[in-house]
């Protein structure tokens, strides 16, 4: 019997033990060791935030939410946190507590990111709280936003742009060859004359320069200053008609491009093309029967000028404006 009470006592003992071990341990588990500071925070949203949630001073952990107190305001609801942080421990006064959850599926607590006034908090002032940003609220928002967005632009423009590459094919079926091919043979016939009119123009920028040549060693000393001042128009139109034979050959590069920005202009109007194509035909028309006029007058100006050179080195007089010299026979016969 004496055994037995013996044991009794053991067994009690050991669970008072127990007991006291574990009020020991969950008291420094949540931190209530010692006296605290009493402080609070206000926030529109407190989702995750319950009695017990860890307070964080820059990562270190120094108290815990102790209530959570609903007020009811003209703009919605807010929620009063009171926090309880070790005694002495000193809190900036631009400091921002905000919730947080440092990982994906870490528990949500209460951090404070120190700021940088020199003056501290006193106790039961308010923290200047910040919300939490809600990940999984942000993307439905997002899904929801591009949901519309596809509701709304995306499927009319689809439809736009089908109707739109339907009357493309239907206007490159009935008028794209034809205008293609009109346009191949406006840029063949073009390439044929090109070369014959550079050859002219060549020919009468090079009579010119000579014409030029001989005008100066027929000057007198008297008029050399203005006749230099031709001479140096003459070459500047000599240059000119360069020029004109550069932006010739340059004129049949431009028409080769021509074919492929005709795929861009084709598909902006389909009317404006149809107007485009009856104008074209007029112009190759009306080209096809003037380039040979064309031509002519360039030969025949380039012929007029070499017999104006001929006349300018048998009588210079010509160009000053001086009558022609007399013939000696016929003065003879008059004495």
């Amino acid at each position: 019997m004496k055994s037995n009470k013996i044991n009794y006592l053991l067994v009690g003992s050991f669970v008072l033990v127990m007991v006291a071990a574990l009020i020991f341990v969950t008291a420094v588990l949540s931190g209530r060791t010692g006296t605290a500071d009493a402080y609070y925070a206000i926030y529109k949203n407190v989702t995750g935030v319950k009695f017990g949630t860890q307070v964080l001073y820059e990562g270190y952990p120094i108290g815990q939410v102790e209530k959570i107190t609903p007020m009811a305001e003209k703009g919605g609801m807010r929620f009063r946190v009171d926090l309880t942080v070790n005694q002495g421990w000193m809190i900036p006064e631009d400091s921002v507590a905000s919730i947080r959850a440092p990982g994906l599926l870490s528990a949500i607590t209460i951090a404070i990111d120190a700021g940088k006034s020199e003056r501290p908090l006193t106790p039961g002032a308010q923290i200047k709280g910040q919300d939490a940003a809600n990940l999984f609220s942000v993307m439905s928002n997002v899904a929801s936003d591009l949901g519309s967005l596809a509701d709304t632009h995306l499927r009319p423009l689809l439809i736009t742009l089908d109707r739109t590459v339907a009357v493309f094919g239907n206007l490159l079926e009935k008028d794209g060859e034809r205008l293609v091919g009109e346009i191949i043979s406006l840029i063949q016939d073009i390439n044929k004359r090109v070369p014959k009119v550079a050859e002219d123009i060549e020919i009468f920028s090079g009579e010119m320069s000579k014409a030029s040549k001989e005008l100066s060693a027929f000057l007198s000393p008297a008029n050399r200053k203005a006749m230099e001042d031709m001479i140096g128009n003459l070459d500047a139109a000599s240059k000119d008609l360069h020029g004109v034979s550069g932006k010739a050959n340059a004129l049949l590069d431009n028409s080769n491009k021509l074919v492929t920005d005709t795929d861009g202009v084709v598909v902006k109007n389909r009317e404006k093309i149809e107007a485009s194509v009856n104008d074209m035909r007029h112009v190759l028309g009306s080209l096809s029967r003037h380039i040979d006029s064309i031509n002519q007058n360039l030969e025949g100006t380039a012929r007029n000028m070499y017999e104006f050179s001929r006349e300018i080195r048998q009588n210079p007089g010509r160009l000053l404006g001086g009558s022609s010299p007399k013939d000696e026979a016929t003065e003879g016969t008059r004495r």
